[in-house]
């Protein structure tokens, strides 16, 4: 198997970057902000963190692609940095700190498809850091020598579970909303998390179940290989492994039929 820690030290470097530039704007009162064509915001940070981590890989991988939410592709090959410079930029430019960089590499494999090899989320107003390696495990902590190994929970029936969303509306647009909120009725604990934070509980074991309706590649790459490699699964909502079904269930492995099979009662 391939060693990426090569890769994964370099997507530390990038986080670091990318966490000074967000972190010198957060809660900047001259903060600027945009509507872009799919009325989500993009702040000046946005754009900043990007364009520093497509500088750095640049010069360190200059044979790799880019894509990111707010540049696009750029380049080609059979390996891509996937970047979303602020996952939760609703929550930033409101001043809530939940929010952070995904910073993935994904590898073309023997049919072509790219698949997460290398992920690392790092959120810098919570003071906290996600990261994994395909075939290394998942990790949490400051850095690469300051961590301890993540593992999902062994939580086996719903009625114990703890399930994470983001919001109603997509599910009310999918017409799925009737299985959701059985869900929501069946499992121990609910809370509206959102972005980021759910996938990294779930392989931190704190929740065992999370989903949303509707996401790009750069909202998953990097969470999927860090709830895969500590032990979980990483899904469509139709129950493909993998980040290519513009949306996500993921879980503890236990529970993943359960959820599933809940999301998919249709009104």
């Amino acid at each position: 198997m391939p060693d990426y820690h090569d890769d994964l030290r370099l997507a530390h470097v990038l986080a670091d970057a990318a966490d000074a530039a967000t972190m010198d704007r957060f809660k900047a009162l001259d903060l600027k902000v945009e509507t872009k064509p799919d009325m989500t915001p993009v702040s000046e940070a946005d754009k900043a963190a990007e364009e520093l981590i497509r500088g750095h890989l640049r010069r360190a991988r200059p044979r790799d692609a880019i894509l990111g939410e707010e540049y696009g592709v750029e380049g080609s090959g059979p390996r891509r940095w996937v970047i979303d410079p602020i996952d939760g930029t609703k929550n930033y430019v409101r001043g809530v700190p939940v929010w952070a960089t995904l910073i993935s590499l994904m590898e073309a494999g023997p049919e072509g498809d790219f698949q997460p090899v290398v992920g690392l989320v790092s959120a810098p107003a919570l003071n906290r850091r996600w990261w994994a390696a395909k075939g290394a495990g998942a990790f949490t902590g400051r850095s690469l020598t300051s961590a301890s190994r993540m593992h999902v929970s062994k939580v086996r029936r719903v009625s114990d579970a703890s399930f994470a969303f983001s919001s109603l509306s997509g599910w009310e647009e999918q017409g799925r909303l009737d299985g959701f909120l059985d869900l929501t009725r069946a499992c121990w604990r609910t809370r509206g998390y959102g972005d980021f934070w759910p996938y990294m509980m779930v392989a931190e074991g704190s929740v065992d179940l999370c989903a949303e309706p509707e996401l790009s590649l750069w909202d998953m790459a990097a969470n999927a290989i860090i709830v895969q490699e500590a032990g979980g699964r990483f899904t469509s909502l139709d129950g493909v492994d993998g980040v290519d079904g513009g949306n996500a269930a993921a879980s503890n492995g236990t529970l993943h039929d359960d959820l599933l099979s809940y999301l998919d009662r249709r009104s």
